[in-house]
């Protein structure tokens, strides 16, 4: 028998409890042709409106206003002649209702003292009052339960564990004030997003989550199988290669606010399922990209926060506003290391690099040597919104090749608060080029790299249909809400995927 054995055996005693109290419920509403859970209860008001029409009642006072309106009881406290109940709506406001002899009678009285709990969503009608002690209460003239709980409700006055919190957070939402914020934060954060591209004259369109080749990102995917084609498919880990497509039939500017799978770690930063924000933009290039990307983020910000700068869950205050730096990855890293790296030095200069500070790299080419290098010696470094530019052509397969210094393509990584938000390209728009950049993928998939792109005929079709410059990003709409919350990943995503 474990410590937690009577805690369970206590919940079990209370819900059969509760399911003879939900079996009383339904004989006395036969009659009525009612049962536990009514179809409809006569709402004339929500709890929030209420509040909001009368602000400010001076403790005793009546207003003549008589309302109907429901929420799950939190609090309850039954006396004698009169009984007391906090109802919660989904927003988390609260209303009390005051249930007495003299208003409802000796049997409705008894009734609700009986057949009450905490948890039950309850309809109550009746005359908005202040109460004695001054809170807004509903005297209630008329009541009924609008859906009978079974379980009962944690504690209101403790914090859930993390692991019921990720499980359960139905419970969540019920009992913490932060969780419900949370979910409101990402709503507005997606509805700023859509709002801004739709004043720069984007088209949001959707693209398949199951493919029969996996690319538009170097990630290993989650492999399943369709019945009905009889053949192996991937969940996507990118949705760039399809928005491409778009854009060679004539989209010019799209976007997509989806579903991404990746088959990786789960960390504080990192979800196997995440949401994903990717747009292109033709005749832009990774610079307007970035342009827009910093829009974006500021934008969603100031709809969440009232201002670019956002102050965290534990009271941090952090500073979205203002023009971001824009760091080169290759001289920042010569600078923090001591030690030139150019895109011309070599494999074995980069590996002596990294064993000499203990950097260790899977499969050793010169961009990831070089990424892996970059991280060690500056990404500690970078609090405030960055973009990082230029990295090696190795590691960036759909990537244009810079216009002005060889070895390197054009592209970014927005790092904010440490962690990587968003990534920009000037995309490779030259079927040939990016014909032998997949060639090349694949000798590294054949050499153990699981991340590798596989080579897509149907996309290099496309391609070859002509492709009209662009410029492209990809944002986590989870990292974004990290960025504005300070909260850890698992927290911005709703319902986490839990082992």
């Amino acid at each position: 028998m474990t410590d937690e054995t009577p805690e369970f055996e206590d919940i079990a005693e209370q819900k059969a409890v509760r399911l003879q109290k939900r079996a009383r419920l339904i004989q006395d509403a036969e009659t009525a042709g009612e049962g536990a859970y009514p179809v409809s209860v006569p709402i004339t008001s929500t709890i929030a409106e209420v509040r909001a029409k009368f602000p400010e009642l001076s403790a005793d006072s009546s207003t003549g206003d008589v309302v109907g309106l429901a929420g799950r009881v939190v609090f309850s406290r039954n006396t004698g002649k009169l009984c007391f109940a906090s109802l919660q709506a989904g927003d988390g406001s609260r209303i009390q209702a005051m249930v007495s002899l003299d208003q409802v009678g000796e049997e409705s009285l008894e009734r609700w003292k009986d057949l009450v709990d905490l948890g039950d969503f309850v309809f109550v009608s009746g005359e908005v009052i202040s109460s004695r002690r001054g809170e807004l209460s509903i005297l209630v003239a008329d009541w009924k339960i609008a859906s009978k709980a079974l379980m009962p409700l944690p504690n209101l006055h403790s914090e859930l564990s993390d692991e019921t919190r990720m499980r359960q957070r139905y419970l969540d939402l019920i009992t913490r004030d932060q969780a419900r914020k949370t979910v409101v934060a990402r709503a507005t954060t997606v509805a700023s997003l859509r709002s801004t591209f739709t004043s720069h004259g984007f088209l949001e369109v959707e693209t398949p989550m199951l493919q029969t080749i996996h690319g538009g990102a170097s990630a290993r995917p989650f492999v399943t199988h369709s019945n009905a084609f009889d053949t192996e498919l991937f969940l996507r880990i990118a949705p760039e290669l399809f928005l491409k497509r778009a854009v060679v039939g004539g989209l010019e500017r799209v976007f997509e606010i989806n579903r991404n799978f990746r088959n990786e770690g789960a960390d504080s930063t990192h979800s196997p399922e995440f949401a994903m924000l990717e747009a292109y933009q033709s005749y832009g290039d990774y610079h307007s990209i970035a342009d827009l990307t910093q829009e974006l983020v500021q934008n969603a910000a100031f709809a969440v926060a009232g201002s670019h700068v956002v102050t965290w869950a534990d009271g941090t205050e952090f500073d979205l506003g203002g023009e971001w730096a824009r760091l080169p990855m290759y001289s920042s890293l010569s600078e923090a290391a001591g030690v030139e790296v150019t895109p011309q030095s070599t494999v074995p200069e980069l590996e002596a690099l990294a064993a000499k500070v203990g950097v260790e790299v899977k499969l050793s080419t010169h961009g990831k040597l070089v990424e892996e290098l970059w991280e060690h010696f500056v990404k500690p470094g970078l609090t405030a919104p960055t973009f990082v530019m230029d990295f090696p052509v190795d590691t960036s397969p759909l990537v244009r090749d810079h216009r002005s210094i060889a070895g390197v393509v054009e592209k970014w990584d927005l790092y904010v608060r440490g962690f990587e938000l968003a990534t920009g390209y000037s995309e490779l728009v030259d079927p040939v080029i990016q014909r032998e950049r997949f060639v090349e993928q694949a000798k590294q998939g054949a050499r153990g790299d699981d991340e590798a792109m596989r080579l897509d005929e149907e996309f290099l079709r496309a391609m070859e249909h002509g492709m009209p410059p662009m410029g492209g990003m990809g944002m986590g709409i989870d990292r974004l809400l990290m960025a504005i919350t300070g909260l850890g990943i698992r927290e911005t995503i709703l319902f986490p995927l839990v082992k």
